[in-house]
């Protein structure tokens, strides 16, 4: 998605540039009016890609928030659970995605499964990705480890939290 805003952004400039070297030469006016006007419209575009990338992640982490709420639409019967679970340092994995461990206890007295949902913040606190995980059974008052992993490259400083876990 970058690539192409990037790609974009470039061809506005190439266009928005030749047109102030045509309009440069068959105008009365100087010709640090119509650079001027140029780089205007170049600073509005990169404004519109900047926004248009943001619009983008939004709606990526939107996506993902959809299909990790349709994880917990599937679970009959689960109880909260976000006690039993712990969050661990954030990582990036050599593909380039954030890891983060996840360690679930089961407090209780049967083997249970928990499926845990876990927010990938930005430091403003904007969610921009989510993470579905399906914890396979945990024996009455086992601890096991997970990890929850983000859908698509994330940049920057990512925070995790959990936002919802349920036990069944």
């Amino acid at each position: 998605m970058k690539r192409q805003v990037n790609r974009c952004a470039s061809a506005a400039l190439a266009v928005l540039l030749g047109w102030a070297g045509l309009t440069g030469c068959s105008s009365d006016s100087p010709a640090s009016a119509p650079a001027s006007s140029a780089a205007s419209a170049v600073k509005s575009g990169a404004s519109s890609a900047a926004s248009a990338a943001s619009s983008a992640a939004a709606s990526a982490a939107a996506s993902a928030q959809a299909a990790a709420s349709s994880a917990l639409e599937n679970v009959k019967g689960g109880l909260d659970a976000k006690a039993d679970v712990t969050l661990g340092p954030v990582t990036t994995g050599s593909d380039g995605r954030t890891d983060v461990p996840v360690k679930v206890t089961n407090h209780d007295s049967k083997p249970r499964r928990y499926t845990v949902l876990v927010n990938f913040k930005n430091p403003s606190g904007t969610v921009i990705d989510v993470s579905a995980l399906n914890v396979p059974e945990v024996a009455a008052g086992a601890t096991t480890d997970a990890t929850a992993r983000s859908n698509r490259t994330l940049t920057g400083t990512v925070t995790p939290e959990v936002l919802s876990a349920l036990r069944y």
